[in-house]
């Protein structure tokens, strides 16, 4: 069978396409794990901007509370609010939903875009995971929160509806839904 010079380049064409737009990304956070692929905290903006080879945005919210962000060239998005002199003592990572880049090197092993809900849940079923549905008003409607602790850490794994990974969120403390 001989192929069609045409429909050759158009297959060749279409295949860097998807490898170039599907393509899998390292997070660069390394030096920001420890041996068991767990965030350090405490941290710094500087230690985090040295990391990840980018700049660090320092903004306040309504409420005049610090916080700092972090953009990166694999398309991985930090954020984290500041406490007593500038330290960080929770991080969120994100991916924005019109990035649909994967990233991998994240906390626990993590992969943005990749990992899935089932596959977490077992994963982290010796630290008492919690999964719950996400409803309408949410920012992944017909996504799952899945929520464990280990040591003095909470972790909060958020899901979109195809229950891929898109959110990250490390902190000392829950905040009660109530709240808002």
């Amino acid at each position: 069978m001989q192929m069609k010079p045409l429909t050759l380049i158009l297959t060749v064409f279409f295949q860097l396409i998807s490898l170039t737009a599907f393509s899998q990304k390292t997070a660069g956070l390394h030096s920001l794990l420890n041996k068991d692929s767990e965030f350090i905290f405490p941290q710094t903006p500087d230690k985090i901007a040295s990391a990840l080879k980018t700049k660090t945005i320092f903004y306040e919210d309504a409420n005049d509370e610090k916080y700092a962000k972090w953009i990166t060239p694999s398309g991985l998005e930090l954020y984290s609010s500041l406490g007593k002199n500038n330290t960080i003592t929770e991080m969120s990572f994100d991916i924005p939903e019109d990035k649909p880049v994967i990233v991998e090197g994240l906390p626990f092993g993590l992969v943005m875009n990749k990992t899935t809900l089932q596959e977490s849940a077992a994963k982290f079923t010796t630290y008492a995971s919690s999964a719950e549905k996400l409803g309408d008003g949410t920012e992944f409607p017909g996504g799952t929160k899945l929520t464990f602790k280990k040591g003095k850490y909470y972790t909060i794994l958020l899901f979109d509806g195809k229950n891929l990974l898109k959110s990250i969120y490390l902190t000392t403390q829950l905040i009660d839904p109530a709240a808002n």
